[in-house]
C-alpha cells in the first residue's frame, strides 16, 4: 500500500470516527435530556399476586370467552396474576407502556435518582411487566348501557398501600369478535395515600405520566370513583352519578336470542409516575381485585 493510499484510509476511518462519535453524543444528550423522575420502586421488580374476580348486575352477562354459550353468566373468575409487577406508564394504553432503563443523579431540586433511559415495557409469555386479560360482555335482554359499579380490593399493609400507585384499564373493543377498538379508560382504584408520597415527577406535582414517546411526561386525568354508577344488589337497579361513565352499550337479542358481546381487555399495572409509587411499597402486594359492571336498559 502507498502513502498516498494509506492517507485516504486514514482520512476515511477519521470519517468514521467522527460520525460514530456523533451519533454517541446526540443519543446521549437525548438521555440527558430525558430526565424525568422516576420513582426509586423501579430499582428492582415486585411480587404481586392477584386473584380476579369480575361480575355483572342482571341486565348483563359476563365471560372470558367469546364463543362459549355455557360461560355466559352473572360472574366469571378471570386469570389470576401471580407475578412482578414493573412499574411502567402510558397516557394511552392502545400505544402501549414505557418502563425506566436507566437514571442519573438527581441535581439540586431534584429527586437522588433521575431516570434518563426509557424504553418499551415488556409483556411475553416469559416476562410480563403489568397484567393483561379479555372479558366479554353481553345483555341477555334489552340493549343496555354499561358502567363500572364497583372495584373493590386488598391490600396486604393499610400502612403501605400499593393500591393508592395500581391503576386498572379497560380497552373497549367494537362489538363482535373484532380488534377495531372504540374507547379506553384509566382508573385509580384507591382513595388512599402512601404516607412516603412524593411528588417527585418532573413538573414536581402528581398527575403526570409518561407519553407515548416515553420521553416526556404529560398531564393526565383519571378515572375514579366518582365515575362508577351505582347499583342496588338487593333491587337490581342501577342509578347514575353525576360523573358516571359509560363504557359502552350492548345490544339486546331478538326473540329470545342473546346480544352480540362486546370484549372488554382489562390491564392492572404499577403506576411508576405516581407519586404514591415510592420504595416502602417495595414488599407489598395487591392480594385479590374483583371488578363489578352494571348496566342500565336503554
Amino acid at each position: 500500500m502507498n502513502t498516498a493510499e494509506q492517507g485516504n484510509n486514514a482520512k476515511q476511518l477519521k470519517g468514521r470516527f467522527t460520525v460514530a462519535v456523533l451519533v454517541f453524543f446526540i443519543a446521549l444528550l437525548a438521555a440527558m435530556a430525558a430526565t424525568y423522575a422516576w420513582y426509586v420502586y423501579n430499582t428492582g421488580r415486585h411480587t404481586t399476586k392477584v386473584r380476579m374476580a369480575a361480575g355483572t348486575g342482571i341486565n348483563l352477562q359476563i365471560s372470558n370467552k367469546y364463543d362459549d354459550e355455557t360461560a355466559y353468566k352473572s360472574s366469571t373468575m378471570l386469570e389470576s396474576f401471580t407475578g412482578k409487577l414493573n412499574p411502567v406508564s402510558t397516557n394511552r394504553i392502545q400505544d402501549g407502556f414505557r418502563k425506566v432503563f436507566g437514571f442519573t443523579n438527581g441535581k439540586e431540586n431534584q429527586p437522588n435518582l433521575v431516570a434518563n433511559l426509557f424504553g418499551d415495557a415488556e409483556y411475553s409469555d416469559k416476562y410480563k411487566d403489568y397484567y393483561k386479560t379479555s372479558l366479554y360482555l353481553r345483555s341477555n335482554g334489552e340493549s343496555t348501557d354499561v358502567y363500572i359499579s364497583d372495584i373493590t380490593f386488598e391490600d396486604s399493609s393499610e400502612e403501605a398501600p400499593i393500591s393508592s400507585a395500581i391503576r386498572v384499564g379497560f380497552v373497549v373493543h367494537q362489538p363482535g369478535r373484532t380488534d377495531a377498538i372504540q374507547n379506553e379508560y384509566i382508573y385509580a382504584i384507591s382513595d388512599a395515600k402512601n404516607p412516603e408520597a412524593e411528588y417527585n415527577t418532573s413538573t414536581g406535582e402528581e398527575g403526570y405520566v409518561l407519553d407515548k414517546d416515553g420521553n416526556t411526561t404529560s398531564d393526565y386525568t383519571l378515572y375514579t370513583k366518582a365515575n362508577y354508577c351505582n347499583y342496588d344488589e338487593t333491587t337490581g337497579e342501577t342509578t347514575l352519578k353525576a360523573k358516571s361513565t359509560k363504557l359502552c352499550t350492548v345490544t339486546g337479542g331478538s326473540d329470545g336470542a342473546r346480544g352480540t358481546p362486546v370484549q372488554v381487555d382489562v390491564y392492572i399495572w404499577l403506576e411508576g409516575c405516581d407519586e404514591d409509587c415510592t420504595s416502602n411499597l417495595c414488599d407489598q402486594t395487591l392480594q385479590k381485585l374483583a371488578i363489578s359492571f352494571a348496566g342500565m336498559v336503554q
